[in-house]
């Protein structure tokens, strides 16, 4: 069996030296997207606005294979908390 990678880097980088058997390519993406979610829900709220959490998945060649990136951003229409305070009512 294959061996693939899942490396994540969310303003530190944890490399998978060890890696995990799995039948084939199919089974690595939705493995990564599982650890993905869990990892996303555990730490969500660890994710500050502008850093960027993104898991690469590699074959023992250290070739990337895919890779699933979030990056939060705050759009433009989003008050900023100043504004705010200048529309509470006096």
């Amino acid at each position: 069996m294959p061996r693939f990678h899942f490396h994540i880097y969310d303003g530190f980088t944890a490399r998978d030296p060890n890696g995990t058997e799995l039948p084939d390519y199919d089974a690595a993406r939705r493995t990564a997207l599982r650890m993905a979610g869990e990892l996303l829900k555990e730490e969500g709220r660890e994710v500050k606005l502008g850093e960027e959490w993104r898991l690469e998945v590699t074959d023992d060649a250290d070739l990337v294979l895919f890779r699933i990136d979030f990056n939060i951003t705050e759009a433009p229409a989003v008050p900023k908390p100043s504004s705010l305070s200048d529309r509470a009512p006096k």
